[in-house]
């Protein structure tokens, strides 16, 4: 008997030490990737938007626009000279108390918050939608400038995404308890604009940021999924990526890429603007029938450029626009598309810009009519002088069935505060997206 016992007890013991070989400590399993049901549905909310714009994570919640997104990209964190990340505004980020008439809970901020500032409001909005995913976006068009340098060596990029998981994931911030935000961010957003390519005036580009952007998403796709791993949660990454098809050849590798990224955010938007001389279409879906300039940017120019070089289809989410760019001066007597002008048209917060939100309010006034090209994709309101190239609800649903044609990810929307007090533009998104 003491013998069976003891080959019994040999077994067991065996059988422990083979499991202690195949599942040593450490060796976790990552954690599971959170499902989207349907197509993603990205907003873009900025950090200056509670200033002069006066649009708050409050605003999103009442009007029913934070219930129809999967994501919500907060913008913009800042890359530093000094090669780390760092807070654009302290204020607006996680010190500024909002009253209770401004707070996505309604209840006032005090001092016994652990974080104020929109990075509490967003703690609040994910309290109320716990699905809803949130991203840090880094960069933008006015922080880009030393990306190229953060990027540049092996060393300067684990020094970068360091800095930038311990602020946004790990949420230590400066003056803060250390951890206070470790809950705010789901992922991280990079809005690098542009690797290898000119940007904004001071940016540093060199050729070299092709290969270095590939090393720093790799670099980022591993440091954010070791601290996951702690934390057993998985962390999303993604990128805002150009339209332009040349300045995609000289920055991105673009099926490596895709490899690491969650997904990506295509510029769907900006192709003219108000520092042409030409009236013209900022966001056309196809490249409208006359267009002057060959080759022209158009949304099927970019989307098939990236599929071209190798990205999965539903990696691939479309920029939409909430904002209009526009021109003055012109004297052309038809619909004014291709018309010469003088100066962008006058914008409450930048020439040669305003929010859908304020145009929606001019067809019928002032002369202003709404023109259509549906073969192509874009509308605009011209009144003989002043013209207005955007999207309205129209446009935005064509473009989600073309999202739905092509068997892409979903749509992003720049920005959220260009939208009106009932988020028709977002709402118009989500039913164009629509799953059962």
């Amino acid at each position: 008997m003491r013998g069976s016992t003891f080959r019994r007890l040999i077994a067991v013991a065996a059988t422990a030490a083979v499991a202690i070989t195949i599942a040593p400590p450490g060796a976790e399993a990552a954690p599971k990737k959170p499902k989207v049901d349907g197509y993603y549905k990205v907003g873009y909310f900025t950090q200056w938007g509670i200033y002069d714009r006066d649009f708050r994570l409050r605003d999103l919640q009442d009007s029913g626009g934070a219930a129809k997104l999967t994501h919500l990209n907060y913008a913009f964190g800042n890359v530093t000279k000094d090669g780390v990340c760092a807070t654009a505004d302290a204020w607006a980020d996680y010190q500024k108390d909002f009253t209770a008439a401004q707070s996505v809970d309604g209840v006032a901020d005090t001092a016994e918050n652990p974080i104020l500032g929109n990075f509490g409001q967003i703690l609040e909005l994910k309290e109320k939608n716990p699905k809803l995913r949130v991203l840090i976006s880094l960069g933008g068009w006015s922080m880009s400038e030393w990306f190229s340098d953060a990027a540049a060596t092996a060393e300067s990029r684990k020094k970068l995404v360091a800095s930038c998981v311990d602020m946004y994931l790990k949420g230590n911030h400066a003056g803060l308890p250390a951890g206070a935000g470790k809950d705010v961010f789901d992922g991280i957003d990079l809005d690098w604009e542009w690797p290898a390519s000119p940007g904004d005036t001071p940016n540093i580009y060199r050729p070299e940021d092709k290969q270095n952007f590939t090393a720093l998403v790799r670099e980022f796709r591993k440091q954010i999924d070791a601290y996951g791993k702690t934390r057993n949660k998985y962390y999303e990454l993604s990128a805002f990526a150009p339209a332009s098809p040349t300045f995609i050849d000289n920055g991105f590798e673009v099926k490596k890429l895709m490899k690491d990224f969650d997904f990506i955010t295509v510029q769907g938007y900006d192709f003219h603007g108000s520092w042409e001389k030409r009236n013209n279409q900022q966001s056309a879906l196809r490249v409208p029938a006359g267009a002057p300039d060959n080759p022209d940017f158009s949304v099927e120019v970019a989307i098939n450029k990236y599929l071209s070089l190798g990205a999965p289809r539903k990696k691939l989410v479309l920029g939409v626009p909430y904002y209009s760019q526009g021109w003055t001066g012109s004297t052309d007597k038809g619909n004014g598309l291709f018309a010469a002008n003088t100066a962008g048209a006058p914008g409450k917060f930048a020439t040669g810009t305003e929010d859908w939100k304020r145009l929606k309010q001019l067809p019928g006034k002032d002369g202003f009519k709404v023109y259509r090209d549906y073969k192509a994709g874009h509308a605009w309101l011209y009144n003989g002088t002043t013209f207005w190239t955007y999207d309205d609800p129209a446009v935005l649903l064509q473009k989600m069935f073309y999202i739905r044609n092509q068997g892409l990810g979903g749509a992003m929307m720049w920005s959220l505060d260009g939208d009106d007090e009932k988020s028709t533009l977002t709402k118009t998104v989500s039913l164009g997206l629509w799953t059962p």
